[in-house]
């Protein structure tokens, strides 16, 4: 597979393009290409483009387009996934595999039992860590449409203020399943709890706010592994991956 790299830069109709100092930084100096090199480049508007590297200085590396290769298509199902902030490089871990998996869009929640307290500044440089390992997984997956990634909420907003569509909350106490579900029929969120599970009155406000609560098998999934379980599941039934 050809090496993939994504650039913010418009990059539709230009026939040379300028790198950004990250996509720069990376091509020349952690994988050592030289002028000449052929690689793909995206900027997340869907399209993947193959280019050429035709020119290195200290500060600045240009390269060529060369031809658009295909364009990826919104998927038929859109996935949410709410995802209960957890410790170390757990998050980072469940928002790599969730981009591999093809969510849509990411929001990272607070609730009782989180335990990770951010401070304002902390936030913001986890916020682009985050946006960071997204972008990485659709480099290393494919993917040309970059998932979004929505500003952290805490669990009482939303459960005020729940989303559209079919909205199911990960609950090893549901007697629910998946496959008793009616098929979807654009979209899917998928709500994921912290380390310690969900309080009992958070999982109660979650189910009156119109989340049907739902279980995978006899076992209790750990809190990186739930979520990935739940949307391979999801992906099998009713979104794009084949048997």
């Amino acid at each position: 597979m050809s090496i993939r790299i994504h650039t913010p830069l418009p990059i539709d109709q230009a026939y040379s393009v300028t790198l950004d100092s990250v996509a720069a930084h990376h091509l020349t100096r952690v994988l050592r290409k030289k002028v000449g090199f052929l690689f793909h480049i995206f900027n997340g508007n869907g399209t993947e483009y193959s280019a050429r590297i035709i020119n290195i200085e200290k500060r600045k590396v240009e390269i060529e387009i060369i031809e658009a290769l295909h364009t990826e298509d919104e998927a038929k199902l859109k996935l949410h996934i709410f995802i209960a902030l957890s410790k170390g490089e757990r998050m980072d871990f469940t928002l790599q595999k969730s981009v591999e998996l093809g969510v849509h869009s990411i929001t990272p929640v607070i609730s009782e039992r989180t335990v990770v307290r951010l401070s304002a500044e902390r936030l913001k440089r986890k916020m682009e860590q985050w946006r960071k390992i997204i972008i990485s997984a659709c480099e290393q997956s494919g993917r040309c449409l970059i998932p979004t990634l929505m500003p952290i909420q805490p669990i009482d907003q939303t459960i005020s203020t729940p989303p559209a569509g079919v909205s199911l909350l990960l609950d090893h106490r549901s007697k629910n399943s998946l496959n008793q579900l009616n098929t979807p029929l654009d979209s899917i969120n998928l709500i994921v709890g912290p380390e310690g599970g969900w309080s009992e009155s958070e999982r109660q406000r979650l189910l009156n706010a119109g989340f049907k609560g739902v279980q995978l098998g006899p076992r209790v999934l750990r809190t990186e592994t739930a979520p990935l379980a739940a949307l391979a599941a999801i992906q099998t039934l009713w979104g794009d991956f084949r048997l």
